[in-house]
């Protein structure tokens, strides 16, 4: 396993993130715990998690993961060694289950911490990271910026001042930030320098071959800033492993499960995704495995968060690790780039 710094901490964190939202939902718990003993032999000592997961977010399940990633804890002697991150919500109407509809306010928040801190059993989570923001921009998939109505919006001050009394309480040890704009990253960085607050150390965003909008505005800020990225959906909801060309629909599969996700599935991305695929396989890759390789190979990124319903998923996944790619596949990528820019942002 490769490791890199999280932000500006000297932590070292592995090169892969055991990512985990699937479970509670596709998951059960002794999978969680086969894939936590797995990645962690591998080397892995990042996992990420979030107060909304498991996903599709319901109330049945939500916490789910984290109570799982506590169970697990609580029998180790290594949890010095292993970083844990974890998520609050922001408001939305998906998750109107939570709190009565979240807020990145100082109650909202606290009541977060407090109940993830219980299920995953920690004295302190590591990595606390704020899901999405508290304003109306463009993130989750949504394309261009509206001005809108924002009186009532809990400004970005409020809430890294709640984050700065979390890491002053001992609950957290270090902040980041989610589906975030080159504005909010810079805001978050001003205002940790104007005040004497936390500064962040990373941004959790989508990054993968269907989307690279993150190259356009992020990837300077997180290489100038040392907040470097750590890559969610690297594969594109599993598209990019190319298990659902033409037409395919594997049985526990997530889009065969849920048909509303369709972010990483319109005409352009599909035909993006046949051109990947035959690329890897042209180079006795997998399409998976090149796909994440590609990702691990930005500088500009942390860690690469992988996800898997499956050992065999997970394996490859990881194994992803140790595979560089050559001139004439990263050449080969930049073609079809340039055919298909950014299919699914």
């Amino acid at each position: 396993m490769e490791y890199r710094k999280l932000g500006t901490t000297g932590i070292d964190v592995s090169l892969i993130c055991l990512g985990t939202m699937t479970w509670g939902e596709q998951n059960s718990q002794a999978d969680a715990h086969r894939q936590l003993d797995y990645a962690v032999d591998q080397g892995v000592n990042f996992i990420d998690t979030a107060e909304l997961y498991a996903i599709p977010p319901k109330a049945e399940t939500q916490g789910l993961t984290e109570s799982y990633i506590g169970n697990w804890l609580k029998g180790r002697t290594d949890r010095d060694r292993l970083v844990i991150a974890s998520k609050v919500a922001g408001p939305g109407e998906f998750v109107s289950h939570i709190r009565g509809g979240p807020r990145l306010d100082a109650g909202h928040m606290t009541r977060a911490l407090d109940a993830s801190l219980a299920r995953l059993q920690c004295e302190a989570i590591d990595l606390y990271q704020v899901h999405w923001p508290e304003r109306h921009t463009n993130y989750f998939g949504e394309l261009g910026f509206t001005p809108a109505d924002e009186k009532n919006v809990i400004p970005i001050e409020e809430t890294l001042e709640v984050l700065d009394g979390f890491v002053r309480a001992g609950k957290v040890r270090h902040i980041g930030i989610s589906n975030e704009t080159p504005w909010g990253t810079m805001r978050y960085l001003q205002l940790a320098e104007e005040r004497g607050w936390p500064r962040i150390q990373s941004v959790q965003n989508p990054y993968n071959l269907l989307n690279r909008s993150y190259e356009v505005g992020m990837a300077e800020i997180s290489w100038r800033e040392q907040c470097g990225l750590l890559a969610y959906s690297p594969l594109g909801f599993g598209v990019l492993s190319g298990k659902y060309l033409d037409g395919q629909k594997p049985p526990g599969a997530r889009l065969t499960l849920f048909e509303s996700y369709l972010r990483y599935s319109g005409e352009e991305a599909v035909a993006a995704t046949a051109a990947y695929a035959q690329l890897a396989r042209n180079h006795g890759l997998t399409p998976a495995q090149m796909a994440l390789a590609f990702v691990t190979s930005r500088p500009f990124l942390t860690s690469n968060i992988i996800g898997a319903t499956t050992m065999e998923q997970l394996r490859e996944n990881i194994d992803s690790v140790h595979v560089t790619l050559q001139r004439d596949v990263l050449d080969g990528i930049e073609a079809i780039h340039r055919r298909y820019s950014n299919p699914a942002p």
